[in-house]
């Protein structure tokens, strides 16, 4: 979209913006989703060189404006490259390709980081390192995700996706390679029928979608796996697993996908794609993706996608102000096997979600028992990290930062990422919205202060801002 202010040669008008759009979007979502049972949700996402990109850095600092939108900026290598050396940059109107004026990139990066700090948005998106890895670049160029930014799409593409339970891929405290083998091929399978099974609510959706293909199998669980084979999250051999595991699970969904391309045919476009280097067949222009899973997640009884527990015993917030205690079956599990299980201590537990702090909980069990606020900030991004290596489109993570985290600390969160080749990356630090679906030590009872979550909640950003199954 043209920027704000430039002349509309039409009319002799002026444009009025992308921001201004999206709140149109945001309204329109918003009567939507008063008559439905699941409220909408957008991505938005504008170019770090776009000349409103101060405007839409800042858009939701208003808690009132743009609550359905996830926002997120579009940085490029040519911003990245100043931004080390501490030079400006420039504007460019997309409409003519002009020069507008230029902005030192240090200061915006400032300034999306200080944004960041106080509301969780905006993200970052990577975007010049989505499109090295666009399969169909015949097609053009992939300028947004969905809302999670895990699925990078182009215009009309949608998404088609699935996860696989870790957590019962583990036997006798060992991963069940084999196990994982067959279910990552039938889930192949299985996401590769719904291309052509779904019904899609407009010609162009089936068009593009049924043309590349595209499916995006990943995981949740991850967290409860690693606690099952006795590994720290926030470890090295943590991060080694990770890659372990999704390197697995990378190449035998490709395996799967060319072998069905071998019986039923490449997608459309697989000739003009890059898979023609490696493949002489393959099935689906894209087969792996880290969604969220924050619905399915709660479905299935663990953790959510590959985000580390948010708590291990806390208080969930269910229906008309009902509250029931619930805490993680394998602490629990665990806790009653080594004799240190009580009411009191879940009670006590559930006061900030943490074992770390809490007397009579063996040393073996708080390293294993790790939530996301007890992990450094370094963790989440090399998780998400290894994670990334092996996956097709992108991760979908959250990097929780206590309350208390300084804006340096955003700031080196998004460095870290963009040095380890992440797609994207979402920081939320804790209490910064004064809405959130996770509250520590905030809710009080008759029994004192608790750790509450909304019955929607499974892990990742407090503020639920991601409400699909996937």
């Amino acid at each position: 979209l043209r920027p704000n202010g430039d002349i509309v040669r039409s009319t002799k008008g002026v444009a009025s913006g992308p921001v201004s759009f999206m709140r149109i979007f945001d309204t329109a979502t918003e009567v939507i989703k008063a008559g439905g049972k699941r409220r909408g949700a957008m991505m938005g996402i504008l170019r770090v060189d776009h000349p409103d990109i101060m405007e839409f850095i800042t858009a939701k600092q208003n808690p009132l404006l743009l609550s359905n939108f996830n926002v997120s900026v579009a940085v490029t290598d040519d911003f990245v490259q100043a931004l080390k050396a501490d030079e400006k940059y420039w504007l460019v109107n997309p409409r003519n390709g002009g020069r507008v004026k230029q902005e030192r990139a240090l200061e915006v990066w400032d300034l999306i980081a200080r944004s960041a700090w106080a509301s969780g948005d905006p993200g970052v998106v990577f975007i010049d390192e989505i499109n090295r890895h666009n399969p169909t670049p015949q097609l053009g160029r992939i300028e947004s995700t969905n809302p999670c930014g895990e699925q990078p799409l182009l215009p009309y593409e949608s998404c088609n996706l699935g996860s696989i339970n870790l957590s019962r891929m583990v036997s006798g405290g060992k991963i069940n390679w084999d196990k994982l083998r067959e279910t990552v091929r039938n889930a192949v399978n299985f996401l590769d029928n719904v291309v052509d099974a779904n019904v899609y609510p407009l010609r162009e959706i089936a068009e593009v979608t049924r043309a590349n293909r595209k499916i995006g199998l990943g995981v949740m669980g991850f967290a409860d796996m690693l606690i099952m084979v006795g590994v720290p999250y926030d470890s090295e051999e943590g991060v080694k697993l990770a890659e372990q595991t999704m390197r697995f699970i990378g190449e035998e969904a490709h395996k799967k996908s060319m072998e069905i391309a071998e019986k039923r045919g490449s997608f459309p476009n697989f000739e003009a794609s890059a898979w023609t280097k490696n493949y002489s067949a393959f099935r689906n222009a894209t087969v792996t993706t880290i969604a969220p899973t924050g619905s399915i997640s709660i479905i299935a009884g663990c953790s959510s996608g590959i985000e580390p527990l948010f708590a291990v015993s806390f208080m969930r917030n269910v229906l008309n102000g009902t509250r029931l205690f619930e805490t993680n079956n394998l602490f629990e599990q665990e806790a009653k096997e080594r004799g240190f299980y009580s009411a009191s201590l879940l009670e006590k537990i559930a006061r900030t979600g943490s074992v770390q702090n809490i007397v009579g909980v063996p040393p073996d069990v708080k390293r294993r028992f790790v939530t996301a606020l007890d992990i450094e900030p370094v963790w989440h991004v090399r998780m998400q990290a290894a994670f990334q290596k092996s996956t097709d489109n992108a991760v979908s993570k959250t990097v929780n930062l206590p309350n208390q985290a300084s804006v340096e600390q955003v700031r080196e969160v998004f460095n870290l990422a963009e040095r380890l080749k992440c797609k994207g990356v979402t920081v939320f630090r804790y209490g910064s919205k004064s809405e959130q679906v996770l509250y520590i030590g905030e809710v009080k009872t008759k029994e004192g202060t608790f750790v509450e979550a909304q019955s929607e909640y499974a892990g990742g950003c407090p503020t639920a801002k991601c409400p699909f199954p996937g």
